[in-house]
Formats: C-alpha cells, structure tokens, sequence
C-alpha cells in the first residue's frame, strides 16, 4: 500500500517552502465565480496524494461530502495499484460535493490553490512523482471551466507564485471513488508519519488563513 507513498522528507520541505511563500501573499477572491443556483453541486480536484486534498476539502463548511478516487482514465484501470504505476492516465483526484449557498466554487478554487497543494509543481506533488500526482482542476460544465481559468490567470498575473501554475483544467469524463481504505484517511490515521509531515500542516494552514471557511 505504501510502495508508492515514500517519505522523501526534502521534497516534502522544499514544496512547502513554495507553499508558505505563497501564503505570504493574500490570494485574491475569484473575478468569475459559479452561479450558486439549483441544489448540490460537485466538483473534482487533484493535486497529489488524494489522503491531504480530501482533508483539507471535509474540513470546510459547506462541504457535504469529500471523496477519494481517480479521474482522468478509463474504469477498468482506476484501481490504488494499478494508477500507482503512473501510466493509466488516472490522477488521484476528490470528488467535493458542496452548497454553493454555503461555500462557492471560487471559493473551492481558492482554497485548492492556496492550500491544498502546490500547483507549480508537475507531475510530482512533495515527495510523490508520476503523472498520477499531477495538478489537475477537473471541470463538469463550462462555467466551472471559465471560473478556474480565470482563477489560475490572477493568481499568475498577481505573482502570487515564484513560478509558473502548471494546473491542467480538462473536462471531467468520469470520477471513480477510490477503496475504502482511502476514504477519510487523514482523519482515520492522524499519526502516520506521511499524514504528519506532508498534510496536517496543510490542515493547520486552512484553519489559520481561513477560519471562517472551517467547520467547527
């Protein structure tokens, strides 16, 4: 299980440190953001290991729902050992089902940027490499697809990061939940040392920048 999880602490270091320079900056609020018309909505992140972006996403309110899977790939190989080979297509992704009149995609968006990983890095994500890690805004209609544009042209524009974001933002196919044993890792597992160095300080990070975006 943990074949593809290696704990290359310096990786893990020099990622943060790009991280925490970005959280010196104040990232903007969204210029176009969704409509928060109808019920529920859905949308699937990937950005690294799919154990810290689903933790970081359970903890806002708003948020109903955040599951761990694969997108990007076909059915038949969205399966933990088979995507950790790196040549499936699949990204480990999170499906966040929200309220947009709770919390809206901007703002999902914001918080994917700013803390849930660090979208400068391609095809690696701190100490996991392969394209199954990669930086990818999975977007399910075309409102989702002009917010998330938008979103990565401030976010450049305003310098936020010292490089370039390397997010793709391609239409979403197909979202495959992940085993179970995937399912609300982080909160199920708090000391295993990855979840230590690697996501709880992204945990810490949401609750100090964004409060009041966090449940109780």
């Amino acid at each position: 299980m943990f074949s593809r999880k290696v704990f290359g602490f310096v990786g893990s270091f020099l990622a943060g440190a790009v991280l925490l320079s970005a959280a010196a900056k104040v990232f903007p609020e969204p210029a176009v953001d969704v409509p928060a018309s109808g019920g529920e909505q859905t949308a699937v992140f990937a950005g690294g290991c799919f154990w810290g972006v689903e933790g970081v996403f359970e903890k806002l309110k708003g948020v109903k729902s955040a599951v761990a899977g694969y997108s990007g790939g076909e059915k038949a190989t969205a399966h933990y050992e088979v995507v950790s080979e790196g040549n499936t297509g699949h990204a480990e992704s999170v499906q966040v089902t929200f309220d947009p009149k709770e919390i809206t995609y901007g703002q999902l968006l914001k918080i994917f940027f700013s803390i849930a990983h660090n979208p400068t890095e391609k095809n690696r994500q701190g100490p996991d490499t392969g394209t199954q890690y990669r930086s990818v805004v999975f977007y399910a209609n075309d409102e989702q697809k002009k917010a998330a544009d938008s979103y990565i042209k401030q976010l450049d524009e305003a310098g936020i990061f010292p490089k370039p974001i390397v997010t793709q933002v391609v239409p979403l196919k197909a979202f495959y939940p992940a085993e179970a044993y995937h399912q609300h890792y982080m909160e199920n597992n708090p000391f295993q040392p990855y979840i230590v160095y690697n996501d709880l300080p992204k945990v810490n990070a949401l609750k100090k920048q964004y409060p009041e975006l966090c449940k109780r």
